[in-house]
């Protein structure tokens, strides 16, 4: 709990990332998350389980994860993520 506290406060550094953040949770919520308690749209145990071994070795669990990953995370994502031009194409 304590990582998700210190995630969001700097998360709420950058609000540039936020608009990531929140397709991000979109991507990797759950299917049918809402439906089941405790409500959260949070990725599938497994799937976090996977990401964390894969970034912290085959012992890692939550107590590795550390804010400046996530933050990382996001900007790549939003790196490599292509942003829609706004207001839609110009017409020719």
């Amino acid at each position: 709990m304590r990582f998700w506290v210190r995630a969001g406060r700097q998360l709420a550094g950058r609000p540039s990332l936020w608009p990531t953040a929140f397709v991000q949770v979109g991507r990797l919520a759950a299917p049918r998350w809402w439906r089941h308690a405790p409500f959260l749209p949070r990725p599938d145990p497994e799937y976090l389980r996977f990401r964390l071994e894969t970034q912290y070795g085959a012992a890692a669990g939550t107590d590795r994860m550390e804010p400046h990953d996530l933050v990382a995370y996001l900007e790549w994502c939003r790196a490599v993520t292509p942003t829609p031009p706004r207001g839609g194409e110009p017409r020719g």
